[in-house]
């Protein structure tokens, strides 16, 4: 077992004791499992590594590699080739496929190229389209863990008699009575929980994320010891299809002709100007409108944000930052308490509106047909219909309950429909 598999283990019992859970390594005989939950040696314990070409998936892999799995590394080719070569700080572009390859070869590892472009186009990006087309702003990295990746990868893995499926996500996997639940990864500033929020039960326990007991800084410590070209390799920042994270060109060239002209809006029906597509602006978004300031508005307004986005009538309306306040978030697509117990209406929870946010207090009541509202303690200011709400247990706030989409966002500081 690796040092830095040991020390995470250590502290996985150590937490798991104080709030009274299992782990994946039961305190009994735990010589007869190995790091990964199994009842079997390391060696006769095969596990596919999903390898996007940065150092925390390449990482996982020389750890478990190390440990002696049989370690198997998938690469996914998800968008065109051509786009991707010219496409920096993005996850999955043409030069990872290639740091991926090379690290699979340093570490004497099998290791495939799946061209999953077809299914990642029609899952992933078709709906992201759609959805900046209609005023919301998507996040295409839960929708490809949705099912790209922890739906059709998953699937793959389990073809290749693989026990598991590891990832380098930033995230804890804890064993309980109930079953497998998914804790914030240790390094709160890499904690990639939010982004999970949809794992099912069934995919949990699957699943296993050997970095969520490390810090970044440990990740590449580690990198540098197995001798990895990656070690110093930037993170990726930008969503993979999007080059230049320029979201508006990239909706314009799989939806040509369905951007359209139109007004912006002030709150009091003022036009202040034109825009050339709603899918150029957010909730929340202050730079950028080609607008300016209003030279009658009462200097306490202070400058404009967008408040809303009517797509149906091509406009976007603006207002104070007041105006964005939102005590309510309406929910749809929910997945709660996978593998830990669905929380009870009226439960006391932390929400996260967006993944940069601090989780904030509320209380959940769960609806049917798969929706919920969260009622926010305090005004929260920008939450974008389209983005996601990772809930967390207000008791153990490192427990994810899960979340949903958020359908809707209701205005406090404006009276009615926004039209």
């Amino acid at each position: 077992m690796s040092v830095a598999e040991t020390a995470s283990q250590n502290a996985h019992i150590a937490r798991a004791s104080a709030s009274g859970q299992a782990t994946d390594r039961p305190t009994a005989d735990l010589s007869a499992i190995n790091s990964l939950g199994f009842a079997k040696a390391p060696a006769d314990t095969r596990v596919v590594v999903a390898m996007s070409g940065g150092v925390d998936s390449s990482v996982t892999a020389a750890m478990l590699h190390d440990e002696g799995y049989e370690v198997i590394g998938i690469t996914l080719q998800l968008y065109d080739h051509g786009v991707a070569v010219q496409t920096k700080g993005a996850c999955c572009a043409g030069i990872d496929i290639h740091d991926a390859r090379t690290v699979s070869a340093r570490l004497g590892i099998p290791h495939y190229v799946l061209d999953y472009e077809s299914k990642f186009r029609d899952q992933v990006m078709e709906d992201f389209a759609d959805s900046y087309l209609r005023g919301e702003t998507p996040i295409p990295c839960v929708r490809c863990n949705q099912t790209v990746k922890f739906t059709d990868l998953l699937t793959t893995a389990r073809e290749l008699g693989a026990d598991c499926l590891a990832t380098g996500h930033y995230v804890q996997r804890l064993q309980t009575p109930q079953g497998p639940v998914l804790r914030r990864g240790i390094d709160a500033s890499k904690d990639q929980s939010y982004f999970l929020f949809a794992t099912t039960a069934e995919q949990m326990d699957y699943l296993r994320f050997p970095l969520g007991g490390l810090t970044k800084d440990e990740t590449r410590d580690l990198a540098r010891k197995y001798g990895l070209a990656v070690s110093e390799k930037p993170d990726s920042q930008d969503i993979c299809f999007v080059p230049n994270g320029r979201y508006g060109d990239v909706v314009r060239r799989l939806r040509p002709g369905a951007v359209e002209a139109g007004d912006i809006v002030h709150l009091d029906g003022t036009v202040l100007g034109q825009h050339k597509g709603v899918i150029d602006y957010t909730i929340g978004q202050r730079r950028g409108l080609g607008i300016g300031g209003r030279k009658d508005a009462d200097e306490a307004d202070g400058p404009l944000y967008v408040v809303g986005i009517d797509a149906a009538a091509h406009r976007v309306i603006v207002g104070p930052q007041s105006a964005l306040a939102c005590y309510e978030v309406h929910l749809s697509e929910t997945s709660l308490g996978a593998g830990g117990g669905a929380p009870v209406a009226g439960h006391p929870v932390l929400a996260r509106l967006r993944n940069t946010a601090p989780a904030m207090p509320a209380i959940l009541e769960a609806g049917e047909g798969g929706c919920a509202v969260v009622r926010l303690n305090d005004p929260q200011f920008g939450i974008a219909v389209g983005q996601a709400a990772a809930i967390y247990d207000a008791a153990d706030p490192e427990n994810l309950l899960g979340g949903g989409w958020i359908s809707a966002a209701p205005l406090a500081g404006v009276d009615g429909e926004l039209s």
